[in-house]
């Protein structure tokens, strides 16, 4: 048995160290120090410098250095292009015997105040894919044999595989960080969404707001006027995550200014467009927010509402459907738009239903939509139920029954009431 040099064994240890980089959970800024370090200490030279390439501005950016001065790592930009690069990416292990007057060098002035003389140029390869450089430098002219080249293309295929898993553990650190804001906007806008139905004489109401993801643009809430009269809205922000949640925020907030205490100076025609003037501000390009809005006074039995681009409520009265379809553009639009106030007489016994329209876009495996006409069907079915809680749970479990387990792609929220 061959007895091992401590060089050997040295050099083994530090291979083996770079090694346990590919498998450790590392960062990357954490990766490139070492690997860098570790470069040096196996190939016994002076010093190393690591560039990764950044596809969009073609050029390769010095990421990690040892053994070399501030001055020469911020020394200038090398490209794809570079001659020693673009042979590198090649294949090609490139060696310089004398980097002070060799023309494929573009800082020889640097390199001379920097005492270096010999340098070798790999390039590191992760699955067919060129990510950058490994160098490595000398004081010694013709300091690099077949031997350093081989230790040198080691080095950086083992960097190569480290340095793209540290690129795969940020991505998922970065992604952890996502959901968990993603988690936390989802519990502030799930605390914005009432916790239960108002209890007001003469109307039964209840609500359910089932998100397709952690957050989303639906969105509905009750305001109470006074004793006898009650603001509802139901609105769905077009858009997702946590942008449509922040509008949805503020709509909600402007929509309880202009209602709480103003429906007694202004009328319904003018909340909405001030609402509307408010979105029109807020809004950017191809952001709109539909919204369904009503006031309901059972000391009248009368309902004043606007479908501001929303799917019509549905009001059944003695056992017919009718769609409230009033109302006028959805809000963020055009600043000037008009808008139309639908007024509707209440009877005990009428049902109201708003909606967003993710109850009727929900699809099932064979790709059919739920649609009007079967949520007719389930209104006519359910309507019988003693409390408006239980036809919005046995309207959605009946339309759970057709969608079967199928992934959705919108909110769905409902909100009825039961004139008593």
């Amino acid at each position: 048995m061959k007895i091992k040099s401590k060089s050997q064994i040295e050099r083994e240890k530090q291979i083996l160290d770079i090694s346990t980089m590919v498998a450790g959970n590392f960062q990357l800024h954490e990766v490139l120090d070492k690997l860098a370090e570790s470069a040096v200490k196996a190939t016994k030279t002076q010093a190393c410098s690591l560039r990764l390439l950044d596809e969009e501005q073609k050029q390769l950016n010095m990421r990690s250095t040892y053994g070399l001065s501030d001055d020469y790592r911020d020394k200038g930009p090398v490209t794809r292009h570079d001659p020693v690069i673009k042979a590198a990416f090649e294949g090609d292990a490139v060696v310089i015997d004398n980097m002070q007057d060799d023309e494929r060098v573009k800082y020889p002035q640097a390199a001379m105040d920097e005492g270096l003389v010999s340098q070798l140029t790999v390039s590191m390869k992760f699955r067919k894919t060129r990510i950058g450089v490994l160098r490595l430098y000398s004081p010694k002219a013709k300091a690099f044999d077949e031997d350093a080249v081989a230790i040198a293309r080691l080095v950086a295929s083992q960097c190569a595989v480290a340095i793209s898993n540290a690129r795969l553990y940020g991505r998922a650190l970065e992604g952890a960080r996502i959901e968990e804001q993603m988690r936390l906007a989802g519990v502030v806008q799930r605390r914005m969404i009432p916790k239960e139905a108002p209890k007001i004489d003469k109307l039964d109401v209840a609500a359910v707001y089932r998100p397709c993801y952690q957050i989303g643009g639906d969105f509905y809430d009750f305001i109470r006027i006074n004793e006898h009269t009650i603001v509802v809205a139901i609105a769905d922000v077009i858009g997702k995550g946590i942008p449509a949640a922040i509008m949805m925020s503020m709509f909600r907030g402007t929509l309880r200014a202009y209602a709480d205490g103003g429906l007694y100076r202004h009328s319904i025609e003018d909340i909405i467009k001030k609402l509307n003037k408010v979105c029109c501000d807020e809004c950017y390009d191809g952001e709109f927010i539909t919204m369904f809005l009503a006031t309901i006074d059972t000391k009248k039995m009368e309902m004043k509402y606007c479908s501001c681009g929303h799917e019509p409520s549905i009001l059944v009265h003695k056992g017919e459907i009718s769609e409230l379809t009033e109302g006028g553009l959805v809000l963020g639009v055009l600043e000037d738009a008009e808008f139309e106030i639908g007024t509707v007489d209440l009877h005990k016994g009428d049902h109201i239903i708003m909606y967003t329209d993710g109850l009727l876009d929900a699809v099932n495996f064979d790709g059919e939509f739920w649609g009007k006409d079967r949520m007719h069907q389930a209104i006519n079915r359910y309507i019988v139920c003693p409390t408006a809680d239980q036809m919005i749970r046995r309207l959605l479990g009946y339309r759970r029954r057709f969608v079967g387990l199928a992934r959705q792609t919108d909110d769905t929220s409902v909100v009825a009431m039961r004139v008593g």
